[in-house]
Protein backbone atom coordinates (compact mmCIF):
# COMPACT_ATOMS: atom_id res chain seq x y z
CA UNK A 1 0.00 0.00 0.00
CA UNK A 2 2.66 2.25 0.84
CA UNK A 3 4.42 1.49 -2.75
CA UNK A 4 0.89 2.68 -4.36
CA UNK A 5 0.48 5.65 -2.17
CA UNK A 6 4.03 6.88 -3.65
CA UNK A 7 3.21 6.03 -6.78
CA UNK A 8 -0.07 7.86 -7.15
CA UNK A 9 2.03 11.17 -6.78
CA UNK A 10 4.27 10.56 -9.93
CA UNK A 11 2.72 13.31 -12.02
CA UNK A 12 3.87 16.27 -9.39
CA UNK A 13 6.80 14.66 -8.42
CA UNK A 14 7.71 14.49 -12.01
CA UNK A 15 6.67 18.41 -12.47
CA UNK A 16 9.01 19.61 -9.57
CA UNK A 17 11.86 17.32 -11.24
CA UNK A 18 10.90 19.16 -14.54
CA UNK A 19 11.18 22.68 -12.96
CA UNK A 20 14.10 22.11 -10.97
CA UNK A 21 16.23 20.40 -14.50
CA UNK A 22 14.57 23.39 -16.11
CA UNK A 23 16.52 26.10 -13.82
CA UNK A 24 19.82 24.34 -14.19
CA UNK A 25 19.75 24.02 -18.15
CA UNK A 26 18.34 27.63 -18.52
CA UNK A 27 21.68 28.42 -16.22
CA UNK A 28 24.26 26.76 -19.17
CA UNK A 29 23.49 28.94 -21.40
CA UNK A 30 21.46 31.95 -20.51
CA UNK A 31 25.02 33.90 -20.20
CA UNK A 32 26.41 33.01 -23.41
CA UNK A 33 25.02 35.34 -26.10
CA UNK A 34 25.59 38.34 -23.66
CA UNK A 35 29.37 38.00 -22.35
CA UNK A 36 30.20 41.03 -24.16
CA UNK A 37 27.58 42.72 -21.82
CA UNK A 38 29.21 40.77 -18.99
CA UNK A 39 32.53 42.03 -20.10
CA UNK A 40 31.39 45.46 -20.09
CA UNK A 41 29.48 45.61 -16.94
CA UNK A 42 32.29 44.44 -14.79
CA UNK A 43 35.38 46.17 -16.20
CA UNK A 44 36.97 43.19 -17.54
CA UNK A 45 38.80 41.33 -20.25
CA UNK A 46 37.71 39.01 -22.84
CA UNK A 47 39.94 36.54 -21.93
CA UNK A 48 38.75 36.63 -18.57
CA UNK A 49 35.00 37.10 -18.64
CA UNK A 50 35.01 33.23 -20.50
CA UNK A 51 35.64 31.74 -17.21
CA UNK A 52 32.15 32.84 -15.88
CA UNK A 53 31.63 30.01 -18.72
CA UNK A 54 34.64 28.10 -18.16
CA UNK A 55 34.21 27.61 -14.67
CA UNK A 56 30.45 26.81 -14.63
CA UNK A 57 31.78 23.64 -16.92
CA UNK A 58 34.30 22.70 -14.62
CA UNK A 59 32.48 22.43 -11.61
CA UNK A 60 29.33 20.87 -13.41
CA UNK A 61 31.70 18.19 -14.80
CA UNK A 62 33.30 17.20 -11.21
CA UNK A 63 29.83 17.92 -9.24
CA UNK A 64 27.78 15.72 -11.51
CA UNK A 65 29.01 12.11 -10.90
CA UNK A 66 30.23 13.16 -7.12
CA UNK A 67 26.23 14.53 -6.42
CA UNK A 68 24.87 11.55 -8.08
CA UNK A 69 27.16 9.01 -6.11
CA UNK A 70 25.78 10.75 -3.01
CA UNK A 71 22.54 10.35 -3.48
CA UNK A 72 22.56 6.82 -4.53
CA UNK A 73 24.04 6.43 -0.75
CA UNK A 74 22.38 8.58 1.48
CA UNK A 75 18.97 8.93 -0.17
CA UNK A 76 17.80 11.41 -3.39
CA UNK A 77 16.03 13.64 -1.91
CA UNK A 78 17.94 15.52 0.45
CA UNK A 79 20.76 15.71 -1.50
CA UNK A 80 18.19 16.73 -4.82
CA UNK A 81 17.36 19.41 -2.35
CA UNK A 82 20.68 20.31 -1.17
CA UNK A 83 21.74 20.56 -5.00
CA UNK A 84 18.84 22.79 -5.69
CA UNK A 85 19.72 25.39 -2.51
CA UNK A 86 23.44 25.24 -4.22
CA UNK A 87 22.16 26.35 -7.54
CA UNK A 88 19.91 29.53 -5.85
CA UNK A 89 22.97 30.06 -3.32
CA UNK A 90 25.52 30.78 -6.76
CA UNK A 91 22.24 32.23 -8.45
CA UNK A 92 22.23 34.78 -5.81
CA UNK A 93 26.01 35.40 -5.23
CA UNK A 94 26.08 35.72 -9.13
CA UNK A 95 23.00 38.29 -9.24
CA UNK A 96 24.57 40.61 -7.01
CA UNK A 97 28.25 40.14 -7.95
CA UNK A 98 30.63 43.46 -8.73
CA UNK A 99 33.74 41.88 -9.73
CA UNK A 100 34.27 39.64 -12.15
CA UNK A 101 35.74 37.56 -9.58
CA UNK A 102 32.68 36.82 -7.22
CA UNK A 103 31.10 36.23 -10.73
CA UNK A 104 33.08 33.20 -11.45
CA UNK A 105 33.20 32.11 -8.47
CA UNK A 106 29.34 32.17 -8.59
CA UNK A 107 29.37 30.11 -11.32
CA UNK A 108 31.73 27.37 -9.69
CA UNK A 109 28.80 27.16 -6.82
CA UNK A 110 25.81 26.89 -9.54
CA UNK A 111 28.20 23.89 -10.94
CA UNK A 112 26.67 21.78 -8.25
CA UNK A 113 23.28 21.97 -9.84
CA UNK A 114 24.97 19.62 -12.40
CA UNK A 115 23.61 16.88 -9.80
CA UNK A 116 20.18 17.89 -10.73
CA UNK A 117 20.53 15.65 -13.63
CA UNK A 118 21.39 12.27 -11.77
CA UNK A 119 19.53 12.49 -9.04
CA UNK A 120 15.88 12.84 -11.09
CA UNK A 121 16.93 10.01 -13.39
CA UNK A 122 17.76 7.74 -10.60
CA UNK A 123 14.39 9.31 -8.22
CA UNK A 124 12.36 8.23 -11.66
CA UNK A 125 13.97 5.04 -11.22
CA UNK A 126 13.02 4.56 -7.55
CA UNK A 127 10.05 5.89 -8.02
CA UNK A 128 7.94 6.14 -10.78
CA UNK A 129 5.76 2.69 -11.93
CA UNK A 130 7.64 0.92 -14.80
CA UNK A 131 5.17 2.03 -17.54
CA UNK A 132 6.13 5.86 -16.90
CA UNK A 133 9.70 5.29 -16.16
CA UNK A 134 10.82 5.13 -19.91
CA UNK A 135 8.97 8.82 -20.91
CA UNK A 136 10.04 10.25 -17.84
CA UNK A 137 13.52 9.54 -18.24
CA UNK A 138 13.21 10.73 -21.91
CA UNK A 139 11.30 14.30 -21.04
CA UNK A 140 13.98 14.90 -18.68
CA UNK A 141 16.58 14.09 -20.79
CA UNK A 142 14.70 16.23 -23.48
CA UNK A 143 14.43 19.26 -21.28
CA UNK A 144 18.43 19.41 -20.29
CA UNK A 145 19.03 20.55 -24.04
CA UNK A 146 15.39 22.58 -24.80
CA UNK A 147 16.75 24.58 -21.68
CA UNK A 148 20.19 25.14 -23.09
CA UNK A 149 18.13 26.07 -26.30
CA UNK A 150 15.70 28.61 -24.63
CA UNK A 151 18.21 30.20 -22.43
CA UNK A 152 20.02 31.87 -25.41
CA UNK A 153 16.78 32.35 -26.67
CA UNK A 154 15.46 34.40 -23.77
CA UNK A 155 18.61 36.38 -22.60
CA UNK A 156 17.67 38.91 -25.24
CA UNK A 157 14.66 39.57 -24.14
CA UNK A 158 15.79 39.79 -20.40
CA UNK A 159 18.36 41.93 -20.89
CA UNK A 160 16.55 44.69 -23.14
CA UNK A 161 13.22 44.25 -20.41
CA UNK A 162 15.57 44.28 -17.23
CA UNK A 163 19.21 43.94 -17.21
CA UNK A 164 21.72 41.16 -17.35
CA UNK A 165 21.48 40.47 -13.22
CA UNK A 166 17.99 39.21 -13.93
CA UNK A 167 19.47 36.11 -15.92
CA UNK A 168 20.35 34.80 -12.23
CA UNK A 169 17.57 36.00 -10.03
CA UNK A 170 14.62 34.66 -12.71
CA UNK A 171 16.44 30.96 -12.39
CA UNK A 172 17.02 31.65 -8.58
CA UNK A 173 13.15 32.11 -8.24
CA UNK A 174 12.12 29.00 -9.98
CA UNK A 175 15.24 27.32 -7.88
CA UNK A 176 14.20 27.92 -4.23
CA UNK A 177 10.25 26.77 -5.62
CA UNK A 178 11.48 23.93 -6.77
CA UNK A 179 13.23 23.16 -3.47
CA UNK A 180 10.73 23.84 -1.32
CA UNK A 181 7.79 21.68 -3.93
CA UNK A 182 10.57 19.11 -3.37
CA UNK A 183 10.45 19.20 0.30
CA UNK A 184 6.92 18.67 0.60
CA UNK A 185 6.17 16.42 -3.10
CA UNK A 186 9.22 14.17 -3.86
CA UNK A 187 9.12 11.10 -1.64
CA UNK A 188 11.79 9.66 0.03
CA UNK A 189 13.75 6.83 -1.63
CA UNK A 190 14.08 3.49 0.07
CA UNK A 191 16.89 2.62 -2.29
CA UNK A 192 20.65 3.09 -0.85
CA UNK A 193 23.61 2.04 -1.38
CA UNK A 194 25.63 1.94 1.57
CA UNK A 195 29.12 3.00 1.79
CA UNK A 196 31.36 6.18 1.56
CA UNK A 197 32.87 8.37 -0.84
CA UNK A 198 36.53 7.62 -2.09
CA UNK A 199 38.11 10.81 -1.87
CA UNK A 200 41.52 9.58 -3.87
CA UNK A 201 39.26 9.05 -7.08
CA UNK A 202 37.36 12.56 -6.62
CA UNK A 203 40.01 14.00 -6.65
CA UNK A 204 41.56 12.48 -9.55
CA UNK A 205 38.75 12.93 -11.51
CA UNK A 206 38.54 16.76 -10.44
CA UNK A 207 42.33 16.92 -11.68
CA UNK A 208 41.94 15.32 -14.91
CA UNK A 209 39.02 17.40 -16.23
CA UNK A 210 40.02 20.56 -15.08
CA UNK A 211 43.22 19.94 -16.96
CA UNK A 212 41.54 19.03 -20.21
CA UNK A 213 38.83 21.56 -19.99
CA UNK A 214 41.38 24.52 -19.20
CA UNK A 215 43.68 23.43 -22.30
CA UNK A 216 40.41 23.08 -24.23
CA UNK A 217 38.95 26.20 -23.47
CA UNK A 218 41.93 28.00 -23.83
CA UNK A 219 43.82 26.49 -26.93
CA UNK A 220 42.65 29.43 -29.03
CA UNK A 221 44.20 31.90 -27.13
CA UNK A 222 47.51 30.13 -26.05
CA UNK A 223 47.35 28.16 -29.58
CA UNK A 224 46.83 24.55 -30.22
CA UNK A 225 51.36 23.87 -30.14
CA UNK A 226 51.76 25.73 -26.82
CA UNK A 227 53.54 24.30 -24.41
CA UNK A 228 50.71 25.03 -21.88
CA UNK A 229 48.17 22.99 -24.10
CA UNK A 230 50.42 20.21 -24.56
CA UNK A 231 51.26 20.17 -20.97
CA UNK A 232 48.00 20.33 -20.06
CA UNK A 233 46.98 17.34 -22.25
CA UNK A 234 49.60 15.05 -21.28
CA UNK A 235 48.62 15.70 -17.70
CA UNK A 236 44.94 14.84 -18.49
CA UNK A 237 45.92 11.70 -19.83
CA UNK A 238 48.11 10.76 -17.52
CA UNK A 239 45.73 12.08 -14.27
CA UNK A 240 43.14 10.09 -16.16
CA UNK A 241 44.53 6.81 -16.39
CA UNK A 242 45.77 6.97 -12.71
CA UNK A 243 41.97 7.79 -11.90
CA UNK A 244 40.98 4.38 -13.96
CA UNK A 245 43.36 2.71 -11.93
CA UNK A 246 42.51 4.38 -8.59
CA UNK A 247 38.91 3.36 -9.11
CA UNK A 248 39.64 -0.27 -10.38
CA UNK A 249 41.14 -0.98 -6.85
CA UNK A 250 38.95 1.23 -4.58
CA UNK A 251 36.53 0.00 -2.40
CA UNK A 252 34.12 1.82 -2.74
CA UNK A 253 34.73 3.59 -6.50
CA UNK A 254 33.05 7.08 -7.15
CA UNK A 255 32.48 5.46 -11.01
CA UNK A 256 32.13 1.89 -10.91
CA UNK A 257 34.58 0.85 -14.11
CA UNK A 258 32.86 -2.37 -14.38
CA UNK A 259 29.60 -0.53 -14.86
CA UNK A 260 30.94 1.97 -17.30
CA UNK A 261 32.56 -1.35 -19.21
CA UNK A 262 29.19 -2.63 -20.26
CA UNK A 263 28.33 -2.69 -24.01
CA UNK A 264 25.09 -0.83 -23.33
CA UNK A 265 26.99 2.11 -21.11
CA UNK A 266 30.15 2.82 -22.83
CA UNK A 267 28.24 2.98 -26.17
CA UNK A 268 25.71 4.94 -25.56
CA UNK A 269 28.32 7.35 -23.52
CA UNK A 270 30.40 7.54 -26.78
CA UNK A 271 27.48 8.68 -28.63
CA UNK A 272 26.69 10.88 -25.92
CA UNK A 273 29.95 12.46 -26.15
CA UNK A 274 29.92 12.99 -29.83
CA UNK A 275 26.16 14.90 -29.59
CA UNK A 276 27.73 17.13 -27.10
CA UNK A 277 30.38 18.03 -29.01
CA UNK A 278 28.01 19.21 -31.61
CA UNK A 279 24.90 20.93 -29.84
CA UNK A 280 27.30 22.68 -27.35
CA UNK A 281 29.38 24.38 -30.37
CA UNK A 282 25.94 25.52 -32.15
CA UNK A 283 24.95 27.13 -29.09
CA UNK A 284 28.13 29.05 -28.68
CA UNK A 285 28.24 29.91 -32.17
CA UNK A 286 25.18 30.06 -34.26
CA UNK A 287 24.40 33.39 -32.69
CA UNK A 288 28.01 34.12 -33.18
CA UNK A 289 27.45 33.64 -36.92
CA UNK A 290 23.96 35.69 -37.56
CA UNK A 291 25.21 38.93 -35.35
CA UNK A 292 28.62 39.14 -37.93
CA UNK A 293 27.61 42.38 -40.02
CA UNK A 294 26.34 42.29 -43.19
CA UNK A 295 29.51 43.92 -44.26
CA UNK A 296 31.13 40.56 -44.31
CA UNK A 297 29.42 39.38 -47.14
CA UNK A 298 27.77 36.41 -45.18
CA UNK A 299 26.25 37.82 -41.80
CA UNK A 300 22.87 39.13 -40.99
CA UNK A 301 23.58 42.08 -38.43
CA UNK A 302 21.16 40.32 -35.88
CA UNK A 303 20.07 41.39 -31.80
CA UNK A 304 21.23 39.31 -29.19
CA UNK A 305 17.26 38.78 -29.39
CA UNK A 306 17.05 38.02 -33.13
CA UNK A 307 19.86 35.60 -33.21
CA UNK A 308 18.50 33.90 -29.74
CA UNK A 309 15.05 33.16 -32.19
CA UNK A 310 16.96 30.91 -34.80
CA UNK A 311 17.29 28.34 -31.57
CA UNK A 312 13.57 28.17 -30.72
CA UNK A 313 12.75 25.94 -33.30
CA UNK A 314 15.28 23.77 -32.38
CA UNK A 315 14.26 24.04 -28.28
CA UNK A 316 10.34 23.18 -29.45
CA UNK A 317 11.43 20.42 -31.99
CA UNK A 318 13.54 18.32 -28.77
CA UNK A 319 10.83 18.72 -26.40
CA UNK A 320 7.93 17.84 -28.99
CA UNK A 321 9.97 14.99 -30.55
CA UNK A 322 11.66 14.16 -27.04
CA UNK A 323 8.02 13.47 -25.87
CA UNK A 324 7.21 11.04 -28.42
CA UNK A 325 10.82 9.36 -28.68
CA UNK A 326 9.76 6.37 -26.62
CA UNK A 327 6.98 5.04 -28.10
CA UNK A 328 8.74 4.76 -31.27
CA UNK A 329 11.02 3.08 -29.59
CA UNK A 330 8.84 0.69 -28.26
CA UNK A 331 7.90 0.10 -32.18
CA UNK A 332 11.59 0.40 -33.84
CA UNK A 333 13.60 0.17 -30.80
CA UNK A 334 15.45 2.22 -28.94
CA UNK A 335 19.15 1.83 -30.93
CA UNK A 336 17.33 2.90 -34.11
CA UNK A 337 16.04 6.06 -32.71
CA UNK A 338 19.36 7.19 -31.56
CA UNK A 339 20.97 5.67 -35.20
CA UNK A 340 18.15 8.28 -36.20
CA UNK A 341 18.35 11.03 -34.25
CA UNK A 342 22.44 11.16 -34.94
CA UNK A 343 21.82 11.26 -39.28
CA UNK A 344 19.31 13.53 -38.90
CA UNK A 345 21.06 15.98 -36.60
CA UNK A 346 24.42 15.58 -39.30
CA UNK A 347 21.83 16.39 -42.21
CA UNK A 348 21.12 19.73 -39.80
CA UNK A 349 24.67 20.49 -39.72
CA UNK A 350 25.13 20.12 -43.40
CA UNK A 351 22.54 22.90 -43.74
CA UNK A 352 24.05 25.19 -40.94
CA UNK A 353 27.59 24.41 -43.25
CA UNK A 354 26.07 25.56 -46.53
CA UNK A 355 22.89 27.33 -46.41
CA UNK A 356 24.09 31.08 -45.66
CA UNK A 357 21.69 33.39 -47.49
CA UNK A 358 18.34 33.82 -46.04
CA UNK A 359 17.78 33.54 -42.09
CA UNK A 360 14.37 30.68 -42.67
CA UNK A 361 16.89 28.35 -44.48
CA UNK A 362 19.02 28.50 -40.65
CA UNK A 363 15.61 27.92 -39.16
CA UNK A 364 14.98 25.16 -41.05
CA UNK A 365 18.15 24.00 -39.89
CA UNK A 366 17.28 24.25 -36.50
CA UNK A 367 14.39 22.54 -36.46
CA UNK A 368 15.76 19.48 -37.90
CA UNK A 369 18.35 19.39 -35.51
CA UNK A 370 15.90 19.39 -32.65
CA UNK A 371 14.28 16.51 -33.99
CA UNK A 372 17.63 14.54 -34.50
CA UNK A 373 18.73 15.56 -30.75
CA UNK A 374 15.15 14.97 -29.66
CA UNK A 375 15.30 11.71 -30.73
CA UNK A 376 18.94 10.78 -29.27
CA UNK A 377 18.71 12.51 -26.16
CA UNK A 378 15.43 10.40 -24.75
CA UNK A 379 16.40 6.97 -26.35
CA UNK A 380 20.02 7.43 -24.96
CA UNK A 381 18.98 8.23 -21.12
CA UNK A 382 15.96 5.71 -21.22
CA UNK A 383 18.86 2.94 -22.56
CA UNK A 384 21.24 4.21 -19.74
CA UNK A 385 18.85 3.58 -17.16
CA UNK A 386 17.63 0.60 -18.17
CA UNK A 387 21.17 -0.85 -18.55
CA UNK A 388 22.37 -0.53 -14.92
CA UNK A 389 21.12 -1.84 -11.60
CA UNK A 390 18.69 0.54 -9.98
CA UNK A 391 21.47 1.32 -7.15
CA UNK A 392 23.97 2.53 -10.28
CA UNK A 393 21.15 4.79 -11.85
CA UNK A 394 22.20 8.04 -10.60
CA UNK A 395 25.96 7.26 -10.94
CA UNK A 396 25.41 5.75 -14.65
CA UNK A 397 23.15 8.49 -15.99
CA UNK A 398 24.93 11.75 -14.38
CA UNK A 399 27.96 9.93 -16.26
CA UNK A 400 26.55 10.15 -19.30
CA UNK A 401 24.88 13.82 -19.03
CA UNK A 402 28.61 14.59 -17.83
CA UNK A 403 30.35 12.96 -20.98
CA UNK A 404 27.92 15.23 -23.03
CA UNK A 405 29.51 18.26 -21.51
CA UNK A 406 32.90 17.01 -22.10
CA UNK A 407 31.51 16.77 -25.68
CA UNK A 408 30.50 20.07 -25.79
CA UNK A 409 34.12 21.63 -24.55
CA UNK A 410 35.79 19.49 -27.04
CA UNK A 411 33.32 20.63 -29.64
CA UNK A 412 33.48 24.66 -28.89
CA UNK A 413 37.60 24.37 -28.32
CA UNK A 414 37.73 22.63 -31.37
CA UNK A 415 35.35 25.18 -33.46
CA UNK A 416 36.77 27.90 -32.30
CA UNK A 417 40.31 26.77 -33.39
CA UNK A 418 38.62 26.39 -37.27
CA UNK A 419 36.39 29.78 -37.22
CA UNK A 420 39.44 32.05 -36.13
CA UNK A 421 41.96 29.80 -38.19
CA UNK A 422 42.21 32.49 -40.81
CA UNK A 423 40.18 36.11 -39.89
CA UNK A 424 39.75 38.77 -42.17
CA UNK A 425 41.59 42.06 -42.35
CA UNK A 426 39.19 43.15 -39.72
CA UNK A 427 39.42 40.48 -37.87
CA UNK A 428 35.71 38.61 -38.25
CA UNK A 429 36.20 34.97 -39.27
CA UNK A 430 35.63 34.20 -42.90
CA UNK A 431 32.83 32.58 -44.03
CA UNK A 432 34.71 29.64 -44.79
CA UNK A 433 36.20 29.27 -41.04
CA UNK A 434 32.28 28.77 -40.33
CA UNK A 435 31.50 26.44 -43.25
CA UNK A 436 34.37 24.11 -42.13
CA UNK A 437 33.09 24.27 -38.63
CA UNK A 438 29.62 23.11 -38.60
CA UNK A 439 31.09 20.69 -41.35
CA UNK A 440 33.26 19.45 -38.72
CA UNK A 441 30.52 19.13 -36.09
CA UNK A 442 28.49 16.57 -38.89
CA UNK A 443 31.14 14.72 -39.15
CA UNK A 444 30.96 14.07 -35.45
CA UNK A 445 27.52 13.07 -35.07
CA UNK A 446 28.10 10.68 -38.30
CA UNK A 447 30.85 9.27 -35.91
CA UNK A 448 27.86 9.24 -33.76
CA UNK A 449 25.49 7.58 -36.05
CA UNK A 450 28.42 4.99 -35.82
CA UNK A 451 29.08 4.35 -32.58
CA UNK A 452 25.20 3.93 -32.29
CA UNK A 453 25.12 1.06 -34.29
CA UNK A 454 27.59 -0.80 -31.86
CA UNK A 455 24.68 -0.16 -29.09
CA UNK A 456 23.19 -3.76 -28.12
CA UNK A 457 20.18 -4.64 -28.64
CA UNK A 458 17.40 -7.29 -28.69
CA UNK A 459 14.95 -8.51 -31.00
CA UNK A 460 13.46 -5.04 -31.14
CA UNK A 461 16.54 -3.18 -30.38
CA UNK A 462 15.98 -2.38 -26.59
CA UNK A 463 18.90 -3.16 -23.59
CA UNK A 464 18.38 -5.54 -21.34
CA UNK A 465 20.14 -4.84 -17.86
CA UNK A 466 20.49 -7.62 -15.19
CA UNK A 467 20.99 -6.71 -11.71
CA UNK A 468 25.11 -8.08 -11.51
CA UNK A 469 25.72 -9.16 -15.19
CA UNK A 470 24.19 -7.76 -17.97
CA UNK A 471 21.72 -9.74 -19.89
CA UNK A 472 21.54 -9.68 -23.50
CA UNK A 473 18.20 -11.05 -25.05
CA UNK A 474 18.66 -13.77 -27.79
CA UNK A 475 16.99 -13.53 -30.90
CA UNK A 476 13.92 -14.92 -29.36
CA UNK A 477 13.48 -12.10 -27.76
CA UNK A 478 12.84 -14.06 -24.37
CA UNK A 479 14.61 -12.55 -20.88
CA UNK A 480 14.95 -14.70 -17.53
CA UNK A 481 13.57 -13.28 -14.41
CA UNK A 482 13.88 -11.20 -12.88
CA UNK A 483 13.69 -8.97 -15.59
CA UNK A 484 10.26 -7.68 -16.99
CA UNK A 485 9.81 -5.92 -20.12
CA UNK A 486 7.90 -2.36 -20.25
CA UNK A 487 6.37 -0.12 -22.55
CA UNK A 488 9.04 2.18 -24.51
CA UNK A 489 10.83 -0.75 -26.05
CA UNK A 490 13.37 -1.83 -23.22
CA UNK A 491 13.51 -4.56 -20.61
CA UNK A 492 14.12 -3.24 -16.48
CA UNK A 493 15.66 -5.49 -14.19
CA UNK A 494 12.90 -5.77 -11.20
CA UNK A 495 13.00 -3.52 -8.68
CA UNK A 496 13.82 -5.15 -4.76
CA UNK A 497 10.64 -4.30 -2.70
Amino acid sequence: MASETRRTHHQVTFAVLAASVSAYALLQSLVTPVLPTIQESLHTTQNTVTWVLTAYLLSASIFTPIMGRVGDMIGKKPVFVATLVALAAGSLLAALATNVTVMIIARVIQGIGGGVLPLAFGIVRDEFPREKMSGAVGAIASLVAVGGGLGIVLAGPIVNALDYHWLFWLPMILTIAAAAASLFFVPQSRSRTPGRISWAPALLLSAWLVALLVALSQASVWGWGSGKVIGLIIAAVVLAVAWVETERRAAMPLIDMRMMSRPAVWTNNTVALLFGVGMYSVFAFLPEFVQTPKSTGYGFGSSITQSGLILLPMAVAMFLVGLGANSLAARIGGKIVVLLGALISAVSMALLAFAHGATWELYIATAVMGVGFGLAFAAMSSLIVAAVPAEQTGVASGMNANIRTIGGSVGAALMASIVTSNPAADGLPREAGYTHGFAMLGVALLLGAGAALLIPVTRRGSVVAGSADEVEVGANGTAPAPLTAVPGGTVIADKPE
